[in-house]
C-alpha cells in the first residue's frame, strides 16, 4: 500500500468524526431554556446581533472588541446552566419528586441526550455531566478560530461564530463551493448569544465530545478549576484536522492569554456557590459583566 493510500485511509474516519461533531441538530428546545422558575428571562441585550468587526484596521482591538463582545454572552450562558445545575442538584437529594420536577429532568434528558430511567440514579449521574458550563477561554478561542474573528461570511450573516451544520432546508447558509448531491448548511441564528448557546449544547451532549465531558468531570473531582487548555483535548472531532486543530486552540488561548477570562469568570460566578449571585449574573448589564481590565487586552 503506497504512503497516500495509507494516509487516506488513515484520514478518512478522522474527517467523517469532525463532520459529525459539527452538526447542529435542531430539537423542541433550542429556541429557549426548559421553563424553570428560577431561571429569569434573557435580558434584552443577548438577542443584539454581531457587530461589524471589519471596521477594526488594527488587529488588537479587532481582538479586544471581539473579546469584550463575546465574554458577557459567555457568562450569561454559564450562568444559567449553573442555575440549571443547581436545581438538578436540589433535585437529586429529594426523595420524592412531584410531576411538574420530573418533567422538569425529562425534558432536560431528552436535550441532553440521556438514555436513563427517568429520576434514576443514572439520569442524575448523566446530567450532572451534560448540564455544565464551558471554560470562557475554550469559548473564546474556537469563536476566534472559526468565525475569522468575527468577520466571516456565516458570522456576519447569520451569527455562527463556531461553524456548525444543519440540515433542514433553509435553516441557514449554504456553504460555496458545496458538494453536489449534499444537503448540509452553516446555521444561521438571531444572536451570537445564541449561537454560543447551541455551541455549548453541542459539546455537553454529542458523542463526539465525550472526552472533554470526562475531563470536565475529571477536574471537577479534583476540585480543580476547569481549563479551556485541558478541555481542548476533546476537541478531536470538532476538525478534521484532529490533533493540529487542538494544538491551534491551545495556541490561541496562550497567545491571546484568555485564562485570563477564565480567572475573572472564576472570581465572578464562584462555581455556583451562591444562587443569588448567579441570578445577579443572568438579569446583569452586559457591560456588567465585563472584567475591570478586560479591554487591556
Amino acid at each position: 500500500m503506497s504512503t497516500g493510500i495509507r494516509l487516506a485511509v488513515f484520514a478518512l474516519p478522522l474527517v467523517i468524526f469532525a463532520i459529525w461533531g459539527m452538526l447542529y441538530e435542531p430539537d423542541a428546545t433550542d429556541s429557549g431554556d426548559i421553563r424553570l422558575s428560577s431561571l429569569p428571562a434573557l435580558p434584552q441585550w443577548a438577542d443584539a446581533p454581531l457587530p461589524d468587526f471589519s471596521v477594526y484596521s488594527d488587529t488588537t482591538d479587532r481582538k479586544n472588541a471581539f473579546f469584550s463582545f463575546l465574554y458577557p454572552r459567555i457568562v450569561l450562558a454559564n450562568a444559567r446552566i449553573m442555575i440549571q445545575r443547581q436545581h438538578l442538584m436540589n433535585l437529586s437529594r429529594k426523595d420524592l419528586l412531584d410531576e411538574t420536577e420530573m418533567n422538569w429532568l425529562v425534558q432536560q434528558a431528552e436535550r441532553l441526550r440521556v438514555p436513563a430511567e427517568p429520576g434514576s440514579d443514572e439520569m442524575f449521574d448523566m446530567l450532572a455531566r451534560r448540564l455544565d458550563v464551558i471554560p470562557p477561554s475554550l469559548i473564546l478561542a474556537q469563536a476566534a478560530n472559526e468565525s475569522a474573528w468575527g468577520t466571516s461570511r456565516f458570522a456576519r450573516k447569520g451569527n455562527n461564530l463556531f461553524g456548525q451544520w444543519c440540515f433542514t432546508e433553509g435553516c441557514g447558509l449554504v456553504p460555496r463551493g458545496r458538494v453536489e448531491g449534499a444537503s448540509h448548511e452553516v446555521a444561521s441564528y438571531s444572536s451570537a448569544y445564541q449561537s454560543a448557546r447551541s455551541y455549548i449544547q453541542n459539546l455537553n451532549r454529542h458523542q463526539a465530545y465525550q472526552t472533554l465531558r470526562n475531563t470536565r468531570e475529571q477536574l471537577r473531582q479534583e476540585g480543580q478549576p476547569l481549563s479551556g487548555h485541558a478541555l481542548a483535548q476533546g476537541l478531536i472531532g470538532y476538525s478534521e484536522r484532529g490533533l493540529e486543530y487542538i494544538r491551534e486552540i491551545r495556541s490561541m488561548i496562550q497567545q491571546n492569554n484568555l485564562t485570563y477570562y477564565d480567572e475573572k469568570y472564576r472570581e465572578q460566578v464562584q462555581d455556583g456557590s451562591d444562587s443569588s449571585s448567579l441570578i445577579n449574573l443572568a438579569t446583569a448589564p452586559e457591560e456588567a459583566l465585563l472584567p475591570a481590565m478586560a479591554d487591556e487586552g
